[in-house]
């Protein structure tokens, strides 16, 4: 069969044939006795004598006759077609199409293959055309070249990355035309030494072409060709098999039945078998070696996947001849690649093998060698990697368990706990088959057995059993959900978990612990859910899906099971479990789930009193928040109105809130009594009173019991006395926020009067006071309570309240005072903005450990969410943001997330008060290092770099859209110029202003600001100064510079000679020849940026400081294009020294002064400019002449003009170009084959 692959240096496609087409050697007549005798038969293949040689050719000779155009008949009406356009529309037959291009080939073979060899240049996205001509006379190379020429260099789309309707289907209609094409010739003319020849050459030359289009398009070809020939192959070894069988059954016949002549035609029938399959290996072994050896490791990834991918498809297709371990080993390599699509296509064509356990033998060693990789890819970066190498390792599984150890299983077993559910469910399938899929031949006999005794019930075990040792018990609804669709029948026998709890065991077995229990209860929750609900649990889902008609009544089918069943056994699992709180929560969610109309319809009423009673029993007992809630809930459950069971539940439900609030009333009514000092067994009582009320105002409505009143003398008396229990303060004032909260939604869903509307208007406000004077309370919980519950109730009855259509609310809109803004910034500043080695939140006063610091870290993220909610809804002002803001780079890995997208919401809200409340958090940054240090701080000390970094980070959330943000900007650098200046130096003018360092934060953000922006903010900055700041050069004075030089930095063009009065006349020789502007290019023009400062400057009047300048006509050349220099210009030429001044930024007296200050700047324009041109000779770009043609515009760039975006020092690599190369670049001999770097695309540490 075929030879192992080795890769030769020197590839030579055939023996017998040369690659390029001469007119005495591959011009031959196949018509006559060089055809194949009929169908099915093949005969040896003739060779041409000497005469014939140069007999074929075109020869002037006509194509095909009057219905045929460029080699094959014309259809559907189309005259003219093209093979390529008839393919792409993809309306014929590909069958009938390939039975015209053979007609039409054994008429003229050359124009057959010259219109085959087009077909494959134009599905390239070539529109160059190969001529009978070239065809003749050139060879492979030559032809390539003159098509990459003449390649399309616009776009780099070409037919198989088009978008549109129009190519969705080409590719499979052009993989399709080659199979068919091979199929429908594999009987007489792929063996007739030309075709194949010729198509394999063209290919194989395509294949190694430097332009992506011809080596993506011919690398398919080549794999599709390779297909079909292995196909090919496949049917001559199945044919020259059943010969061999014949002649052997023939042979050994009696010398008298054995007929010779049949004999003989049987030997010569194997002959030719033979002779074709050799053929046919060496076409497939030229297309190999010649192609997928070298594409395999291509650049581009998807040629790479599809040389994968149809290597897959030989091995599954002709295991006898591909699937070893040559053929294997480049899947293995490829298993590392970088790109996810890539390695999926390994592991798929590695699940194709797998599958068939004929082929395990031949796959041991490639196992042994590769499982480690396998396993490891289940953690892939790419999710649809990881879950396909999960499949795979479950087709190994299924193969041999032997293969994969413990520790490889294991790796896959926490996956079914993945937030990602394709994963988790690939997993769960792995961990059922592994785990419980077999079933011991003991079990036969108890398959019809239910309950403790039938074969589910050691699974259940073995599953709770795994679910403990995985130690993540919060997440068994991950687990359930994982195993959902593999093992349905297993996690739906709830009657099995159901005798697990409650029967005894059987004689011999162990029975359940109690942490088995718990876990048991706990998954048989999860699995009620799951059915019940029909969706993922939360954080696995995208959301709650249509359910089909099949889905719906499996759905109502598994409810009514679950209230059979439950209905009866919940009372007898609370009563045996009802001194666990944590199995009694989770059985208490049960009844959620319910079909209550069982109760009714199947006479169950007294099982509902039964569980009626021994929730009520289990109120009694607990004073833990998770199992009152749990109770709560129940009871909101079972009192659905629409149900008969509605009046049974109420009546016991108002028996138990009526014995609670009485008693609560009694008990407080003696706790406050004057003149006695409560006890500790009288404060017990009245919080786990208070906890069940609680718990229920949760979920019910209790106004009736009127709980205000008593919660609020409560509530006050703990403020006049100070020595309330901390965890009574907590849970009245959370009952008082319930109280509250339903009396609104009272309100709201139903017309109230206008005294409900006072009352609770007066109760809302009376509350608020009492949690602001808690807000300075000694113990911090109480303190976190009531910040947590000021800031919700602020929330909700703020002017959103109105919203919908709701004015009639309008009376309990409650703003906050500037007291309270300050007490809850206070709050925040102080429990939210700490280190975490200093907060200290244990109860028993030790340090907290890692879990405990985590939980710690969600509170205050909680409560500093709650703060930012108020500031992004108005109702707080905003200017409060400034001391959150301030915290954005200290704080950023703990807040730096709710900080930003704080910043970004008050940006939407107002651009230009937001731009002032950064600008004010840097200030008091400043104003605190000013009192820490002193004026006379070290501008490079870490205090003073972290604010000028803060200021940085604050610029970039500003975008890049200048003119969106062009009013904040501006206004922002106006605030804090006045900061700068506003206090004077006591000492005199001669010395800096106390905070003029602050101008070297504000630099920060000048390159937010437009051209014409910075000269306005300018003009503004110089009605500050003095005429002597002007002239100081020490130190002191750095800032003041710095700030000027970044107002002046115009970019890499003469617009800075607008800023400093500089004439742009020098320049404008090289302008005419500048090209004009692109679309893609914003350039403000002339009228649009005078109206904005005029705008701006308006609203500056306004201000009560000190009137800015106004805008001088602009001269600058914002009108132009940034124009290129020729390194032979003269820098003088473009920024002369003695320019025309436009503009006299301030009154000075002293003309010489003035000169002088003018020539320090052209000095300055200078070396900027030579700063910005040694950065462009680096680049080796925007020194270009305009009538030049860049040598890497085509490869690289996408528009013209934007040479100079290139990264220094990019990497060329030649495999990266996907247009041709220009044709400055002609003069290439030959297109070098093979030349990529395994290395850049096959990575070990990939996953």
């Amino acid at each position: 069969m075929i030879a192992a692959p080795e890769i030769p240096t020197d590839f030579t496609l055939l023996q017998e044939s040369e690659t390029h087409f001469s007119s005495d050697t591959d011009f031959e007549d196949i018509e006559g006795k060089n055809q194949k005798q009929g169908k099915g038969k093949t005969c040896k293949k003739g060779k041409k004598g000497p005469a014939e040689k140069g007999k074929s050719g075109n020869g002037g000779g006509k194509p095909g006759g009057p219905n045929r155009m460029n080699g094959h008949h014309q259809q559907n009406g189309v005259e003219n077609m093209m093979l390529f356009e008839v393919v792409k529309m993809g309306k014929s037959a590909m069958q009938s199409v390939v039975d015209d291009w053979i007609e039409s080939y054994k008429h003229d073979r050359d124009i057959a293959l010259l219109d085959l060899i087009n077909f494959f240049i134009q599905c390239s996205g070539c529109k160059g055309v190969v001529t009978a001509e070239m065809f003749r006379h050139m060879q492979n190379s030559e032809i390539i070249r003159k098509m990459t020429e003449e390649f399309d260099e616009d776009s780099g789309d070409y037919p198989l990355t088009m978008a549109g309707p129009q190519w969705k289907k080409f590719k499979s209609s052009f993989c399709e035309f080659i199979g068919v094409l091979v199929r429908q010739c594999q009987y007489s003319i792929i063996y007739d030494e030309y075709m194949m020849d010729t198509v394999i050459s063209l290919l194989t030359g395509l294949s190694d072409s430097q332009v992506r289009a011809f080596r993506h398009t011919s690398t398919l070809a080549a794999m599709k060709l390779m297909t079909a020939l292995v196909n090919v192959a496949l049917n001559l070894s199945i044919n020259m098999d059943n010969t061999q069988r014949q002649y052997e059954a023939e042979r050994n016949k009696i010398i008298g039945k054995r007929a010779n002549d049949r004999l003989e035609l049987l030997l010569q029938k194997r002959k030719e078998l033979q002779e074709n399959q050799d053929e046919i290996e060496n076409m497939m072994n030229a297309i190999f070696k010649g192609v997928f050896v070298h594409r395999y490791r291509d650049a581009i990834a998807e040629i790479r996947a599809i040389c994968i991918e149809e290597i897959g498809i030989w091995m599954k297709m002709y295991s006898d001849a591909f699937l070893n371990d040559s053929y294997l080993k480049y899947v293995g390599w490829t298993m590392h690649d970088k790109q996810g699509e890539v390695r999926l296509k390994c592991l798929t064509a590695l699940q194709g093998l797998y599958y068939n356990k004929e082929l395990n033998s031949k796959l041991e060693l490639f196992t042994s060698r590769f499982k480690d990789r396998i396993v490891s890819m289940t953690l892939d970066k790419e999710y649809d990697v990881a879950v396909q190498a999960i499949k795979l390792l479950t087709l190994v599984l299924q193969s041999s368990e032997e293969v994969l150890t413990a520790e490889d299983c294991e790796n896959v077993y926490h996956l079914v706990y993945s937030a990602h559910r394709p994963v988790a469910v690939a997993a769960g399938e792995f961990l059922y088959k592994k785990l419980f899929s077999r079933r011991d031949p003991e079990d036969d006999g108890i398959l019809k057995r239910r309950g403790r005794q039938s074969p589910n019930a050691n699974l259940v075990k073995t599953l709770v059993f795994f679910f403990l040792e995985s130690e993540l018990h919060e997440h068994a609804a991950y687990l359930v959900d994982s195993m959902w669709d593999c093992a349905t029948d297993l996690l739906k026998d709830w009657e099995c978990m159901n005798s697990l709890l409650l029967e005894e065991p059987l004689n011999g077995e162990e029975p359940l612990t109690d942490r088995q229990e718990s876990a048991l209860i706990e998954i048989m929750l999860c699995t009620i859910r799951q059915a019940a609900e029909c969706h993922p649990p939360v954080g696995r889902g995208t959301g709650k899906r249509v359910l089909t008609a099949k889905e719906k009544k499996t759905q109502l089918d598994d409810r009514t099971k679950i209230t059979e069943l439950f209905a009866v056994a919940l009372p007898q699992l609370l009563a045996k479990y009802s001194v666990d709180a944590e199995k009694v929560t989770n059985l208490l969610q049960l009844p959620q789930y319910f079909d209550l109309e069982i109760y009714t319809t199947g006479r169950l009423e007294k099982h509902l009193d039964a569980l009626l009673r021994q929730i009520r029993d289990i109120v009694e007992k607990h004073t833990d928040i998770d199992v009152l809630e749990a109770c709560s809930k129940t009871y909101h459950a079972l009192c659905n109105e629409e149900f008969t069971i509605f009046n049974r539940v109420d009546i016991a439900r108002s028996q138990l809130i009526d014995e609670l609030a009485d008693k609560f009333n009694r008990l407080l009514e003696d706790f406050l009594q004057e003149g006695e000092e409560p006890d500790e067994d009288d404060a017990y009582q009245v919080l786990s009173t208070l906890k069940r009320i609680t718990a229920f105002h949760n979920a019910h409505d209790l106004s009736r019991w009127d709980l205000f009143g008593c919660n609020y003398k409560l509530l006050k008396t703990g403020i006049e006395n100070g020595d309330m229990p901390e965890q009574i303060v907590i849970h009245a004032l959370q009952c008082t926020h319930y109280v509250i909260l339903w009396q609104l939604a009272k309100i709201t869903e139903s017309s109230s009067t206008k005294e409900d509307l006072l009352r609770l208007k007066k109760q809302m406000r009376v509350f608020c006071q009492i949690c602001q004077h808690y807000l300075t309370n000694v113990n911090t919980a109480v303190k976190e309570q009531a910040f947590t519950i000021l800031c919700d109730v602020l929330m909700i009855f703020s002017h959103q309240i109105m919203t919908g259509g709701r004015d009639m609310l309008e009376p309990l809109v409650y703003t906050p005072d500037s007291s309270l803004q300050s007490e809850l910034l206070s709050f925040i500043l102080d429990h939210v903005f700490i280190d975490q080695d200093d907060d200290n939140n244990s109860a028993d006063g030790q340090q907290d450990d890692e879990a405990s610091k985590i939980e710690a870290l969600h509170k205050r993220r909680n409560l500093l969410a709650a703060f930012c909610k108020l500031i992004v809804y108005t109702v707080v002002e905003m200017n409060t943001a400034a001391d959150i803001f301030k915290q954005y780079m200290k704080y950023y890995n703990d807040y730096g997330d709710i900080i930003k997208e704080t910043m970004s919401k008050t940006r939407q809200i107002d651009k230009i008060q937001c731009a002032k409340t950064l600008i004010l958090s840097l200030q008091q940054l400043f104003n605190e290092m000013i009192q820490e240090n002193g004026y006379n701080f070290d501008r490079s000390s870490p205090t003073f770099s972290g604010i000028k970094e803060l200021a940085r980070r604050f610029a970039l959330t500003f975008g890049l859209d200048q003119l969106k943000t062009r009013e904040a900007i501006a206004m922002l650098h106006k605030d804090g110029i006045e900061f700068a200046f506003k206090e004077p130096n006591p000492q005199g003018e001669s010395h800096p202003p106390l905070n003029l360092a602050f101008l070297d934060i504000l630099s920060e953000f000048s390159s937010k600001l437009l051209r014409q922006d910075k000269r306005t903010v300018y003009v503004y900055l110089e009605k500050f100064m003095t005429f002597q700041m002007s002239l100081r050069r020490e130190d002191v004075w750095l800032p003041l510079m710095s700030y000027r030089n970044s107002l002046l930095a115009g970019g890499d063009d003469d617009t800075m000679s607008v800023i400093s009065g500089i004439s742009s006349r020098g320049s404008t020789v090289r302008n005419k020849k500048t090209k004009p502007a692109t679309g893609k290019r914003k350039v403000p023009e002339a009228e649009e940026s005078s109206s904005s400062d005029s705008m701006w400057m308006n609203r500056e009047q306004t201000m009560h400081t000190p009137v800015m300048m106004q805008t001088p006509q602009l001269t600058s050349t914002i009108m132009r294009e940034p124009k290129r220099l020729r390194p032979e210009e003269n820098y003088m030429g473009v920024y002369p020294m003695q320019p025309e001044h436009h503009q006299a930024p301030l009154d000075y007296k002293q003309q010489e002064e003035a000169a002088r200050q003018q020539q320090e700047r052209a000095a300055m324009n200078y070396v900027k400019l030579r700063t910005n041109l040694q950065h462009a000779i680096r680049r080796g770009t925007s020194l270009m002449e305009d009538d030049e043609e860049p040598i890497v515009e085509d490869v690289m760039m996408s528009s013209e003009g934007r040479i100079e975006d290139l990264n220094e020092g990019m990497d060329f690599d030649t495999m990266d170009i996907d247009l041709p190369p220009s044709k400055n670049r002609r003069e290439r001999t030959e297109l070098k084959p093979d030349f990529f770097d395994p290395a850049s695309i096959m990575d070990e540490s990939v996953g």
